[in-house]
């Protein structure tokens, strides 16, 4: 799949102007100061920024075919059976553990049904199914659905019909999107046919195909949501796109209260805005607003966690509806930080920047080694990884040996005669008796992001931090 920067492509596309309606905000109308303008712009931006982000790959991977990233059409399941590497752009903290499948969902005309396999050799996989806002609405998968073969039958807000025979669970959706995004576990490159051969197995239907219906089947036209525009996406224009995403489904009951502040500047579902017909000021305090919403995201994503030995311990930023009720900046933090971060449960991602000696982590200044106990081990149900990623870019980064990650699953990864771990983080190759256990560095500043898949109960209270990374001649 070719991979371009985003941000570039659509700065560089020449959209035309989103003119979306007149009188589109009531500001007069409403004697607000512009203080309070600025205030509920704000309170907005956080709001809809996940929304936005979100929207950003919806619209790249399945309604814009020239974005360099396009898989398909709504409700076509893609299988990208390669790990992810330096050229990879568009999600900051990319994976490099597993092969990814997606599914961009569309439940608006009938429901959506996904088979997987049975899974006979104990192999992890996960479907994460997330919804517009963010939020994982639920998992298929070996934690949460076991290892047999199964049908998992996805339904919009308005589906009012009988549930088939052969089901094995109904998955409801308050909006009529859902991104069922997977991820299957690849024990090494040994094991690479194996594991694309299982997800070819993974497979998603029509409720007409699933009865057998196909002649019934109809393809779904894009949602007429205004195409994405980063710089739009950054500004006051941020409210078409959340205007347009909330047509998606019903607002819910625990924030209309929200919403009718928020129509105090122009926001309402389904509601035309263009920002050429707001008074100057008034357009003013709602870009403030904008940009203290974004000062206090990025603010927010330094404080996803408690600090212990220098790990940030991420918890409580990712989950349901009812696990992110009221955390609207923690939200929009966590979709700064790694857009589609998984529940606690499904997989837990301390990082650090930062040595023993609270000195930010620079390749370009020292050579480092992280030591594990036998019993400081990551306490992983499937498996354990560590991955180096450049700052401020939040990048992998090429090395002679095209190794970015140090997992439980790397090839002649050599333990101590007690069953500890030393794992070499540097810029320079070690030498031959320590290349095995070598996570190339980045010349430079630096972030250690540990990934522990389907971990253990006790590793979650309290939370497992990795020992400290110490400083080595």
């Amino acid at each position: 799949m070719k991979t371009v920067k985003l941000k570039t492509l659509f700065t560089v596309f020449l959209f035309g102007t989103i003119m979306l309606g007149t009188n589109s905000c009531d500001n007069k109308k409403q004697d607000l100061t512009l203080q309070e303008t600025k205030q509920i712009a704000e309170e907005a931006y956080i709001y809809a920024y996940p929304m936005i982000e979100h929207y950003k790959m919806m619209f790249a991977y399945t309604m814009y075919e020239e974005s360099g990233l396009y898989t398909g059409p709504f409700n076509t399941l893609s299988n990208n059976a390669t790990l992810n590497g330096p050229k990879d752009t568009i999600i900051v903290r990319p994976n490099n553990d597993t092969f990814y499948s997606s599914v961009w969902l569309d439940l608006s005309h009938q429901p959506q049904i996904m088979e997987v396999p049975a899974i006979t050799n104990g192999r992890y996989y996960s479907f994460q199914i997330i919804d517009m806002y963010t939020h994982n609405i639920d998992y298929v998968g070996t934690r949460k659905t076991g290892f047999d073969a199964g049908n998992y039958m996805f339904v919009g807000p308005n589906w009012k019909g009988e549930t088939p025979e052969g089901i094995n669970k109904v998955i409801h959706s308050e909006g009529n999107y859902l991104l069922a995004l997977g991820r299957t576990q690849v024990f090494g490159p040994d094991d690479v046919e194996n594991a694309q051969e299982m997800m070819t197995a993974y497979k998603v239907l029509s409720l007409n195909e699933y009865l057998g219906n196909v002649s019934a089947t109809v393809m779904p036209p894009n949602p007429d949501f205004p195409p994405y525009n980063p710089q739009k996406a950054a500004d006051a224009n941020f409210i078409s796109y959340l205007n347009a995403l909330m047509t998606q489904g019903p607002i819910h009951p625990n924030e209309e209260a929200m919403f009718e502040r928020f129509a105090k500047i122009g926001i309402a579902s389904g509601k035309l805005f263009n920002s050429d017909d707001i008074e100057p000021e008034v357009l003013a305090a709602i870009n403030e607003g904008v940009q203290s919403g974004m000062e206090k995201i990025k603010e927010e994503s330094t404080k996803l966690g408690m600090r212990k030995d220098g790990w940030q311990l991420i918890s409580g930023s990712f989950g349901t509806r009812e696990a992110m009720k009221g955390k609207y900046l923690r939200r929009a933090a966590a979709a700064y930080f790694g857009l589609y971060g998984n529940d606690l449960e499904e997989a837990f991602y301390p990082e650090t920047t930062f040595d023993a000696d609270g000195e930010e982590l620079d390749g370009s200044k020292y050579n480092y080694i992280l030591h594990f106990n036998a019993d400081e081990l990551p306490p992983a149900k499937a498996f354990w990884s560590l991955t180096m990623y450049k700052l401020p870019e939040q990048l992998l980064i090429e090395n002679e040996i095209n190794r970015y990650i140090i997992s439980s699953n790397t090839k002649g990864l050599k333990y101590n005669d007690d069953g500890s771990l030393d794992v070499y983080i540097q810029k320079d190759n070690p030498g031959e008796d320590k290349i095995s256990n070598w996570l190339p560095a980045h010349d430079g500043k630096f972030s250690l992001q540990s990934r522990i898949y389907w971990p253990d109960p006790n590793a979650l209270d309290p939370l497992y931090a990795p020992p400290a990374v110490e400083k080595t001649n």
